[in-house]
């Protein structure tokens, strides 16, 4: 019996029989240990990207803790960002005191990020209730302002002097007087 094959069957079988075993050895030595490459790197991918969406949530609520204490805080952000004008601290707080004088600043250590100036003040005042109100107006003012202990008062007939000291504080900037 002889087998009748052609020359361009030959050739056809020989070329799919190296195609096939190339495609073989393709995948056997590239594709099948890139793909435990490729598995690898995804769950890696997807732990990044599990972490990076916790991180997001993370970020997200921060900002949106930081945006609700900014609108609560806004007047005491600005006041700290205000200099400090001792003009225009007698003339604002002058309604509380029959007289009242500012001393001369002095510059102390700075705290953290903030200056800090003390100021000393006399005033006279009709009634302790009058200074309870330049409290609250001090609290609610454009600056911030802490007032030192103790505060000395003193009848003088129909007035009360009184003297204490306030810490002005500040943004790191220069203030005008």
């Amino acid at each position: 019996m002889k087998i009748n094959i052609s020359r361009q069957n030959i050739y056809l079988l020989s070329l799919s029989i190296f195609l096939f075993l190339f495609v073989l050895l393709f995948s056997f030595l590239v594709l099948i240990p890139k793909g435990k490459e490729y598995r690898e790197e995804r769950n890696l991918l997807n732990k990044d990207r599990i972490e990076l969406r916790r991180y997001q949530k993370f970020s997200d609520s921060t900002l949106d803790k930081l945006k609700q204490l900014q609108s609560e805080n806004a007047r005491i952000i600005t006041a700290f960002d205000n200099s400090f004008n001792s003009d225009r601290f007698e003339k604002h707080h002058s309604s509380s005191f029959t007289s009242l004088n500012l001393s001369k600043k002095v510059a102390l250590e700075d705290v953290d990020e903030f200056a800090v100036y003390e100021v000393n003040t006399t005033s006279s005042i009709n009634s302790p209730q009058s200074f309870y109100e330049f409290l609250d107006a001090v609290n609610k003012g454009d600056w911030i302002i802490g007032i030192n202990f103790p505060i000395n008062f003193k009848r003088d007939s129909e007035l009360i002097t009184s003297s204490f000291t306030m810490k002005v504080y500040n943004s790191q900037k220069k203030s005008d007087k």
